[in-house]
């Protein structure tokens, strides 16, 4: 993945408003005012919510009449899934290694309880 496309993904997914609005965009697409609605903020400020989104390719907008709703993109989610995929492989390594140290010292009689 683009370090840049990472950074902006990440960056975005840091505010617990925008992961909220990109929760409610898995249900279906939903407007401005529809995503405003459960929050203590108005629409402008949820506007700019949705730019640091758009610009990290998490969500898009489309014209419908005059509606604008916003849909969630889930491909950008999917490339930082991926990239985290390999720390967590591995980390796996590692715990796999430890558990098996720890049952080899148990085998040993290491385990005085």
């Amino acid at each position: 993945m683009n370090p840049d496309a990472l950074d902006a993904t990440f960056a975005a997914l840091a505010d617990p408003t925008r992961r909220a609005i990109l929760a409610r965009l898995r249900s279906g697409e939903a407007t401005v005012t529809e995503l405003a609605a459960p929050f203590a903020m108005s629409q402008p400020a949820i506007s700019k919510h949705l730019k640091v989104l758009e610009r990290a390719g998490l969500v898009s907008r489309s014209r419908d009449a005059q509606r604008r709703p916003c849909r969630l993109e889930p491909a950008a989610l999917k490339a930082a899934t991926d990239w985290l995929a390999d720390y967590r492989e591995f980390w796996e390594v590692r715990y796999q290694g430890l558990d098996s140290l720890l049952h080899d010292i148990q085998s040993l009689g290491g385990d005085e309880r």
